[in-house]
């Protein structure tokens, strides 16, 4: 358990609380994914040791009540959870200690543990980038495919537990379509949830590399934004206008559908574009 640290980016706006990483790296192997710049072998995802025992232990120093995140540096449910199944006494750990948890994530593995969640202080942040099958397939080549995602917010949902999607990251030239967003959107809060998440996606130079390699059709075009924009807090962000038209018209899209489902953008600097009292972490979901 380790306090969450965005590396003092003045554009998070996420409050105080804990980050937990049952797992080191990742088997969703996503193209625009960034922790493949700070983790050896990140699309190799390993089950950290003793990871329950230590899990006891940081509870028992740090006390009942806390709020904590699981997981920024690598999906609770990476297909290695089919496994080691570990999610389930590390959830029940975090509700003998009252814990808030809010549970991101790309797998409809977590509808295994619907009967613990469900029983806590929990909500559930799922992304959906497109629902595009073959465009799925090679921007996230190691996640289940965007309908069995919609169909686990359906599940939650359905169960009374928040769920926040996360339209995230917009990748230029390959999810950036309104209609394909729309269609995100839409079946989103169809299936129930409460609050829709966007960002447009931040370059690093190893995660470029991969989108170029793998869209080699788009490659200029991406390039060639990218170098109009700029760098902050060590990402590659495109510029201002594209990032803001984009996420606007996400906004709008939301509100259009159902007013009262919350929005919120993720470290892009357009704090008029989120909703008062709600975060991106989803927290106002507990």
């Amino acid at each position: 358990m380790r306090p969450f640290d965005p590396w003092g980016n003045p554009w998070c706006r996420c409050s105080d609380k804990y980050t937990f990483n049952p797992y080191t790296g990742c088997g969703h192997k996503c193209q625009y994914c960034y922790i493949t710049s700070y983790i050896k072998d990140a699309f190799n995802p390993r089950l950290k040791p003793r990871i329950i025992r230590q899990l006891t232990m940081d509870l028992r120093d740090l006390g009942r009540g806390g709020i904590v995140a699981l997981s920024y540096s690598s999906d609770p449910y990476t297909p290695l959870e089919q496994k080691y199944g570990v999610m389930r006494p590390i959830l029940k750990l975090f509700r003998e200690y009252d814990w808030g948890v809010l549970i991101a994530t790309k797998s409809n593995l977590i509808v295994r543990d619907i009967d613990l969640i469900r029983d806590m202080n929990a909500a559930v942040s799922i992304t959906i980038t497109t629902l595009d099958r073959w465009l799925a397939t090679k921007l996230e080549p190691g996640a289940p495919p965007p309908s069995e995602r919609l169909d686990a917010v359906n599940k939650l949902s359905q169960n009374g537990i928040n769920v926040s999607v996360r339209v995230d990251p917009i990748v230029p030239y390959l999810n950036d379509d309104p209609v394909m967003i729309r269609n995100v959107v839409e079946a989103a809060i169809s299936s129930g949830a409460k609050h829709i998440v966007a960002s447009i996606y931040k370059a690093k130079p190893d995660s470029i590399r991969r989108i170029i390699s793998e869209f080699e059709d788009i490659s200029i075009k991406i390039l060639n934004l990218y170098r109009q924009g700029f760098r902050f807090y060590g990402y590659g962000y495109a510029p201002s206008q594209y990032r803001y038209n984009i996420l606007n018209s996400v906004r709008e899209i939301v509100k259009n559908i159902d007013s009262n489902v919350g929005f919120n953008v993720c470290r892009e600097g357009f704090f008029n574009l989120d909703d008062p009292h709600a975060y991106c972490d989803a927290r106002h979901l507990l």
